[in-house]
């Protein structure tokens, strides 16, 4: 549980198709070839359910299809 460990956001990475728990405002991503590839991210509240995180998402994502 993200919150048990200190960290009050979770994330979808839409790169990595790979879920996170990250502090406010730290910036995701992974490393290639040793240069840093930044993720784009939802960051959304730890305390909401799996649930209300994908149904959050998916609207996200279709309000924003370009993004």
């Amino acid at each position: 549980m993200p919150l048990a460990e200190g960290l009050p956001n979770v994330y979808p990475s839409c790169e990595a198709e790979v879920y996170g728990a990250c502090r406010p405002g730290e910036t995701q991503g992974s490393f290639r070839e040793g240069v840093f590839i930044e993720h784009r991210c939802i960051c959304m509240p730890a305390h909401v359910s799996p649930e209300d995180l994908k149904a959050k998402e998916k609207k996200f994502l279709q309000d924003n299809p370009d993004w």
